[in-house]
């Protein structure tokens, strides 16, 4: 009767649920509290459910679930809550992913720092690019994978033990007591975790953390399915989609836009593209350089995803160190990569470089001319001989139209790939999709990036390579317009705030062709102590973002992303986008993403209404 009640109450929050929870990328942080993500939403919407309200009106007025789609989002949260429903479990104990693989790599991660035994079950078959010997070799995770009949014949173990089982649809699971993780996963809408007992419930947070930074929650299209198969008990009815047009499509612009000769790949999200990348490269070391230290150089102060992502596969590999590049404000970055590499080529290490160009959220641009010299420069180990070429892996992201790769381009001669978060500009922030493509010098990279980005099953779906087929085309036309507007509102701003420091590209730059639609804000501060002072601006900040979301609240948003189709996006990095960032790393600055499509008038007379209030 329970489960009646529920499912014919989900059936009605499908029916009435807001547009927004099936189109949206990105949502309000000012209704979004981090430390209580998925369970302040569910808090509200268990209320709801309890006095059976489904109205649209109620729906729209819940909090936040996750600032941004890739973690999860309100169908995704609502699909877990029932599945935890039918089975008897608590809400954090269910956990949906778009991968059919990550799941099992979360768990194996975990038990791999740990040094604990795993054996893997399954009653049919694994998911499709699951390569057992790959995940063994080069993720350094050990485990038993073995084939079952039935559930009933796995016996107790002394660690943790996976039953994976593909499924037509999700609903109530046969959990035994023997069984530590269910993965129930569909070939096309993505897989289910189940953590079974209270022994495992330390897992929770570090599956999570996974889904967080490696690939990305079910989207909502593919949650709105297989809700619907929870509530109606029907089968799966594929939406129509011509996969193969679209990404023959989608290629073709990468390529065009890019100016690359070389295979475009096309991930679910930009973190999962980079993770492809980062564990294709340790892939390509290990075959290709045997015995020698990995190094990951990372800017400290980049976006948090890259930051920690980066750290999170050097926890986990003793082979595997990260070296910060600092890049930002009084750093030059040219200067601090030969400074770098000539350390690691003194170490005989293999040097992988990732950073940003423009770097966020400063929107620096380095000499490119003294850049590829230093990439370019051959250098020695200690006893003398030639050090081993770096792979620099640019992202790319605020200014996707330039091209470095191609040939008689920048970075043609230097080993580079390049990467894309596609919720930006790509898509207009109408899905996460991301892309990466490499110069003539990393073919064979690129073909070991294709591996872990099969095996990790984060590859674009259906509907995202759809999307980018449609949006791609008319990319570089957002992006000039974008610069414009963006252009015109520095301008505005240094000329009414000349106190406030304001980073953006320089004019020389633009017209070499980065033309950014974002830039930062330092306010001017006051106080007699720094302490002051920095309390005074971070306060100063938010006024300034809740003066423009109040009065502009159809185009202006306080929330993470940019590359957006219309409006204006305000956020402050130290707060979102560097969430896992050193504290003394982060930047209590103001970031604004300006789009091509807005009403610039009305947001330079809140922003002059603004400071006549300082």
């Amino acid at each position: 009767m329970k489960d009646h009640k529920m499912l014919n109450y989900i059936k009605d929050v499908i029916g009435n649920m807001p547009k927004d929870w099936l189109n949206l990328t990105t949502h309000r942080l000012d209704i979004y509290n981090e430390e209580l993500a998925k369970t302040q939403f569910l808090e509200q919407f268990e209320n709801l459910y309890h006095s059976n309200t489904s109205k649209t009106s109620a729906l729209q007025e819940l909090p936040t679930a996750y600032d941004y789609i890739r973690l999860g989002h309100p169908l995704s949260c609502i699909l877990e809550w029932g599945i935890a429903h039918l089975n008897d479990l608590n809400s954090e104990n269910v956990i949906s992913f778009q991968s059919k693989t990550i799941p099992i790599l979360a768990i194996l991660r975990k038990n791999a720092l740990e040094d604990k035994k795993t054996q893997i079950f399954y009653s049919d078959k694994i998911p499709e690019g699951f390569d057992a010997d790959v995940v063994q070799r080069v993720y350094g995770y050990q485990f038993d994978l073995k084939k079952v009949d039935n559930v009933e014949d796995i016996s107790a173990f002394d660690g943790s033990t996976i039953f994976i089982s593909q499924e037509d649809q999700f609903s109530s699971i046969h959990l035994t007591s023997n069984i530590d993780f269910f993965i129930s996963f569909h070939s096309k809408l993505g897989s289910v975790l189940l953590v079974n007992g209270k022994e495992n419930e330390s897992y929770i947070s570090a599956v999570q953390h996974v889904r967080r930074r490696e690939t990305i929650a079910m989207t909502p299209a593919n949650a709105h399915v297989a809700l619907k198969l929870l509530v109606e008990n029907s089968s799966f009815n594929p939406p129509q989609t011509n996969r193969e047009r679209d990404k023959k499509s989608v290629l073709a612009s990468i390529k065009e836009i890019t100016g690359s000769t070389t295979k475009g790949l096309v991930a679910s999200c930009g973190l999962s593209m980079q993770y492809a990348i980062m564990m294709g490269l340790v892939h390509d070391a290990l075959e290709n350089h045997k015995g020698k230290d990995i190094k990951f150089i990372v800017p400290p102060n980049c976006y948090g995803g890259t930051n920690d992502q980066a750290r999170r596969v050097a926890d986990s590999l003793d082979t595997v160190e990260v070296v910060d590049l600092p890049v930002d404000g009084d750093n030059d970055m040219v200067q601090s990569i030969d400074t770098v590499l000539n350390k690691v080529a003194k170490e005989n290490a293999v040097a992988y470089i990732i950073a940003e160009i423009p770097t966020n959220p400063r929107v620096e641009v380095p000499n490119l001319e003294k850049l590829k010299e230093v990439l370019s420069a051959e250098r020695k180990t200690a006893t003398g001989e030639i050090a081993i070429d770096p792979v620099f892996i640019l992202d790319q992201t605020f200014c996707p139209n330039y091209h470095f790769l191609g040939e008689g381009e920048i970075l043609s001669t230097v080993r580079t790939i390049s990467y894309v978060s596609g919720s930006k500009f790509p898509s207009g922030g109408k899905c996460t999709a991301g892309y990466c493509v490499g110069n003539t010098k990393t073919e064979g990279l690129i073909e070991k990036v294709e591996k872990h980005l099969s095996l990790c099953d984060n590859e674009a779906t259906e509907l995202q390579y759809e999307i980018l087929a449609k949006q791609l085309p008319s990319m570089n036309q957002r992006i000039k317009d974008a610069y414009t507007n963006t252009r015109e509102f520095v301008t505005f701003i240094h000329d009414s705030l000349p106190g406030a420091k304001i980073n953006f590209v320089s004019e020389e730059f633009a017209e070499q062709g980065f033309t950014p639609s974002v830039f930062s804000l330092d306010l001017p501060t006051k106080g007699n102590t720094a302490e002051e002072k920095e309390t005074y601006k971070r306060a100063l900040n938010l006024k300034l973002i809740n003066s423009m979301i109040t009065e502009i609240p159809n185009e202006s948003k306080f929330c993470v992303s940019y590359g957006q189709l219309n409006g204006c996006y305000w956020t402050v990095p130290a707060t979102s986008t560097q969430g896992t960032t050193k504290e003394d790393d982060k930047d209590y600055i103001v970031r604004v993403s300006v789009s091509g499509n807005l009403d610039l008038e009305r947001h330079k007379k809140v922003f002059s209404k603004f400071v006549e209030n300082i």
